[in-house]
């Protein structure tokens, strides 16, 4: 307010607070009390962190729903949980996953929070109806744990497994991220695969829809490069609509802003980057 007279801006901006401090703005050479309440209240947690489960074996994933009530986490062990955070963290649904290939590696909510996916470097991906009343879901003996089959042979030969899964924004569509090097595109209506690109030249790690529309999809892989690839205009088989090139290990995750634009990559080289896919490599 005092840098600029009658305009109280909330919530006060964290880097002007930051560089105030540095020049030492107050004269205190210090965040009053006042301050440190005020960051503390928005962006660090003033309660825990403390137990909310506790499993017998890893827990390699987790995600929150969109609007923040559930949470889920899969374990090593084959079980999915879904926390519900609105009831004190209570278990809404435990999940025994089927088909498990050491661990399960990813998990997508449906937008209608009504259905669930898990990989778990099978080739067939399963979903789950969590929205059922039942708390137990025991894969085909308590709940049908329908299988999608990513799978192109017709024998059945399993020479792959999908690492990384995501539902599209309309819930009608799965992309899935493979050890194949390949991208699949799942069209849950149809019951089939209707896309398979081979997107890098290692693993594909993860896997994301970039925006509403769903023909912007995001793959990242063990060559350590993130791409972008339009469904709309494939330049030619299996060309991605660019390149974005820095990690240097592996990408493990990516996540996008739904916005077309934006997206944050995580690397085994211990960094996280934030991505304008308007500025991609040819």
């Amino acid at each position: 307010s005092r840098e600029v007279p009658g305009r109280h801006q909330l919530p006060v901006s964290t880097v002007r607070m930051l560089a105030g401090r540095e020049s030492n703005f107050s004269g205190r050479g210090r965040f009053s009390a006042a301050d440190c309440c005020h960051m503390l209240s928005r962006y660090l947690p003033t309660k825990g962190p403390w137990l909310v489960d506790q499993m017998d074996s890893r827990a390699y994933v987790s995600q929150f729903s969109t609007d923040g009530s559930l949470f889920i986490a899969g374990f090593q062990g084959s079980r999915i949980r879904i926390y519900n955070v609105e009831k004190g963290w209570k278990v809404q649904k435990d999940i025994l996953a089927k088909s498990l290939r050491w661990t399960v590696t990813d998990t997508s909510l449906s937008p209608d929070q009504r259905n669930l996916v898990y990989a778990s470097m099978s080739p067939i991906v399963h979903i789950v109806d969590v929205g059922s009343g039942s708390t137990e879901s025991h894969a085909n003996v308590t709940e049908i744990h329908d299988g999608l089959d990513f799978s192109s042979d017709e024998d059945g030969g399993y020479s792959f497994g999908i690492f990384s899964v995501k539902f599209s924004t309309d819930g009608r569509e799965v992309v899935a991220g493979s050890s194949d090097d390949s991208i699949y595109v799942y069209d849950l209506e149809a019951n089939r695969v209707s896309l398979r690109t081979v997107a890098h030249t290692s693993d594909v790690n993860t896997v994301c829809f970039a925006d509403e529309s769903g023909n912007l999809i995001l793959s990242g892989s063990d060559d350590n490069l993130c791409k972008v690839w339009d469904r709309r205009c494939f330049i030619g088989r299996d060309k991605p609509a660019g390149v974005l090139v820095g990690h240097l290990e592996g990408v493990t995750f990516i996540d996008s802003r739904g916005d077309g634009r934006y997206f944050i990559s995580n690397g085994k080289d211990q960094t996280i980057k934030l991505w304008d896919i308007r500025k991609m490599s040819s």
